[in-house]
């Protein structure tokens, strides 16, 4: 039998495997939306939260390069794959981005080609 944490119910990260690609043009899109200064104010705090996850999934990989490295053997991914967690209202954040191109929004979706 499994304890149900206490208190208040915790923000799930998922993750979103994304190419060293993916990952520039993510951070290019955030970065000019953010900088255009139109966003809603919870979705700019979404948003600057997945520029810091971009750099923490490469920190990640730099000091424990051995389970992203496991799932792309498996799967066949490039080497530059890796994870980059993302709350629901952080995915939700990004999809809700105009400019994101389709393949990325495709990726972020479950689609992977």
């Amino acid at each position: 039998m499994s304890v149900l944490p206490a208190g208040d119910p915790a923000v799930v990260l998922l993750p979103h495997w994304l190419s060293g690609d993916d990952r520039e043009e993510l951070a290019g899109v955030v970065r000019a939306e953010l900088a255009a200064g139109l966003l809603h104010p919870v979705a700019a705090v979404h948003l600057a939260d997945v520029l810091t996850e971009l750099h923490v999934a490469a920190a990640r990989d730099a000091v424990w390069p051995a389970p992203a490295a496991r799932v792309r053997r498996v799967t066949g991914w490039a080497d530059d794959v890796l994870p980059v967690r993302l709350s629901a209202a952080e995915h939700a954040s990004v999809l809700a981005l105009g400019s994101l191109s389709a393949p990325l929004r495709a990726t972020l979706a479950g689609r992977r080609a």
